[in-house]
């Protein structure tokens, strides 16, 4: 599925016409309204699912003291491309493998305190949030990966999007197998 179709889709249920989507995935209902009725579902689906099921629910967490070295190992034990950063049990930071290979590629320093190089008050979702919101914020923001808080700001668990992308193919294989060859996609 092209990021364009999603995006457009999401927009329009978030404030725009049902017509942008229509456009935007380039066709108009078949004589039967099967391809309606799959946009349908596909819009419906985006805006009512919660994440609650496409998290995962065991997050790492470390401090923010620790040099910036200390946390591959926890990420390489667990097989996480993402550690939380917390302090007193809340949400301050993120540090993903992106951010390792950054540094390393750079020759930093490895030794700074991981508060440093984290990325500070990281986009977060709730476990009640649908799946077109993270999508959205994904697709705009640039996100790979969200924390899931609570209301007090701990973290429950962290959200992928290779999640969202098996979500849409177990739910919408229709509509992400059926596109056309890639010279056709606009």
């Amino acid at each position: 599925m092209d990021k364009g179709r999603i995006i457009a889709g999401i927009d329009s249920w978030q404030g725009g016409t049902s017509s942008n989507t229509q456009e935007a995935d380039g066709g108009v209902a078949s004589r039967d309204g099967e391809l309606h009725s799959s946009r349908m579902n596909f819009h419906l689906s985006l805006r009512s699912e919660m994440l609650e099921q496409l998290f995962t629910s065991t997050p790492v967490c470390l401090r923010p003291e620790p040099p910036v070295r200390d946390v591959f190992r926890p990420m390489q034990e667990q097989g996480r491309g993402a550690v939380l950063v917390c302090q007193e049990g809340t949400l301050v930071g993120i540090f993903t493998e992106r951010d390792a290979l950054v540094l390393m590629a750079a020759a930093a320093d490895l030794d700074v305190p991981l508060s440093e190089r984290m990325t500070r008050a990281p986009v977060a979702l709730s476990q009640r949030d649908v799946v077109g919101t993270a999508i959205a914020k994904m697709a705009h923001g640039g996100y790979r990966r969200f924390a899931i808080i609570v209301a007090d700001g701990s973290p429950i668990g962290l959200l992928k999007v290779n999640s969202i992308l098996h979500f849409l193919v177990d739910h919408f294989p229709a509509t992400v197998y059926n596109l056309p060859p890639p010279p056709h996609h606009s």
